[in-house]
């Protein structure tokens, strides 16, 4: 198979004749199934291969759309037209989706192919991908640690070669935190940006489609398909999609948050995000110390307002309509409980006991009203910066990734791992993954780049300069 650095290059070289596109098509097919020991796929879709055909004829009649012969994977909490869409849960074991997601249907119109649905914690509630009821996701730089979650599955499919971009979604930093574990780009827009249509909900008011993949330039393509206001979507925003040029002349001013530049940093991570900084300001950047002054209660609102959402949004799945049933119970309410005492695990239990307490009578004021107060107030913190500066810079995790099973007992300590992402879901801004080096143990670091509301434009840019000009791109 043929070697090509972007989807546009794929798209020229199977216009030449170059690279076969059903060759290329079971590459990734392969791929997977000498990878399978990464649990990166949930479901592999081998009847894609019936659609190369058809593509490669448009590519080279040059009718073809932007992202022709694409092979792209998808998170299992997306909807494909009659393929299982089971969110990496036993409740939804045996569920076939009857219609396809508006990202998914803006792929295939644009001659994406769909080769699989990923792995993933399941309903999207983890930040290790160890949540699964099909079983925990490696990492493929080393397969003794997480790939981060909740996009676990997407991410390491990107990572391992086993497609050329994939979706994931990002509640608290589900795209941006598996990019960084596993050394990929990850873009999570600003909400609303890109239609929910066909995404199982987590949390409805921070949930956020995006995409990974190994350049700037791909991210930019398949942010500018999925994008724009959807009808279906009463939260997607009613703007003109754009057309991203990546093209970069002014040099930006750019803020570093006080408070995420800490001395629980790992000295690995903030010495290359320092060098990285550093080399920026050689070239012409100016870098100034900004402050977010209430970051220190994004986990706890965060946890509360979105655990409160999950409670609503999982009520849903009770063994009425679509979900698998207890097999024995003697009344209704028995029913109930025994299908999801069965069907959920055990963090997703947790969560939707959480989220009950906090909306439950003389609880409400203390906890919800309160973190919607505080979510107003992070909001303002970082409206109030971008009149300062074009861009925030901080690090995507304080830490590279942990071993399997390392953080699994701990459930507070393992949701202190999102503790530089979830502000720009409680924010609705978007946000990037860019990696920049490796630590001592070859692990990847990520490094994130936020910006105002429907500023995608500036942040790709920004990827796209760096990537170009500073950083020394090496395979996983």
């Amino acid at each position: 198979m043929a070697d090509y650095s972007s989807i546009q290059e794929k798209i020229l070289n199977i216009r030449s004749g170059e690279i076969k596109l059903k060759e290329n098509i079971l590459y990734f097919l392969n791929q997977i199934e000498r990878n399978k020991d990464l649990n990166a796929f949930n479901f592999v879709f081998a009847d894609c291969l019936d659609q190369s055909e058809m593509i490669e004829n448009k590519i080279r009649e040059g009718k073809n759309g932007k992202l022709a012969g694409a092979v792209i994977a998808v998170k299992d909490v997306i909807a494909v037209k009659d393929k299982p869409l089971t969110c990496s849960s036993e409740i939804l074991s045996k569920y076939t989706s009857i219609y396809n997601a508006t990202v998914v249907e803006k792929l295939i119109q644009e001659d994406a192919i769909i080769i699989g649905k990923t792995n993933c914690d399941e309903f999207a509630m983890g930040s290790s991908n160890e949540n699964s009821a099909f079983g925990r996701v490696l990492n493929p730089v080393n397969k003794e640690f997480v790939p981060g979650g909740s996009s676990g599955g997407s991410a390491v499919a990107v990572a391992a070669n086993l497609c050329d971009a994939a979706l994931g979604s990002d509640t608290g930093g589900s795209i941006r935190q598996p990019a960084s574990f596993c050394g990929i780009f990850g873009l999570k827009p600003t909400y609303g940006k890109v239609s929910r249509y066909g995404l199982t909900a987590f949390a409805s008011s921070f949930d956020s489609i995006g995409a990974f993949s190994k350049c700037t330039s791909d991210l930019a393509l398949i942010t500018e398909v999925i994008s724009g206001h959807d009808i279906k979507d009463s939260t997607s925003a009613n703007i003109v999609n754009q057309l991203f040029d990546l093209s970069f002349s002014n040099k930006l001013k750019i803020g570093l948050p006080k408070e995420y530049f800490s001395d629980d940093i790992d000295k690995d991570v903030m010495e290359t995000i320092q060098a990285k900084i550093q080399e920026l300001k050689a070239n012409g950047f100016e870098i100034i110390e900004i402050s977010l002054p209430h970051t220190e209660y994004a986990i706890a609102a965060y946890y509360i307002l979105t655990t409160a959402e999950a409670s609503a949004n999982l009520a849903r799945f009770d063994g009425v309509r679509y979900t698998r049933r207890a097999k024995e119970f003697h009344d209704l309410e028995e029913m109930y409980s025994r299908t999801r005492s069965e069907g959920f695990g055990d963090e997703v239990k947790r969560r939707i006991m959480l989220g009950t307490y906090v909306l439950s009578s003389g609880y409400y004021d203390a906890y919800y009203k309160k973190a919607q107060k505080v979510r107003r107030l992070i909001q303002n913190d970082f409206m109030n910066a971008f009149a300062e500066v074009d861009l925030i810079l901080t690090p995507t995790s304080p830490f590279t990734a942990f071993k399997l099973g390392e953080k699994s007992s701990n459930p507070l300590q393992m949701y202190l791992s999102d503790i530089y992402t979830t502000s720009a879901n409680l924010a609705g801004i978007p946000g990037m993954n860019i990696p920049v080096g490796k630590d001592s143990s070859g692990l990847p670091i990520g490094l994130q780049a936020l910006a105002n509301q429907f500023e995608e434009e500036r942040i790709l840019q920004f990827s796209n300069y760096l990537e170009q000009n500073i950083l020394k791109r090496t395979e996983l």
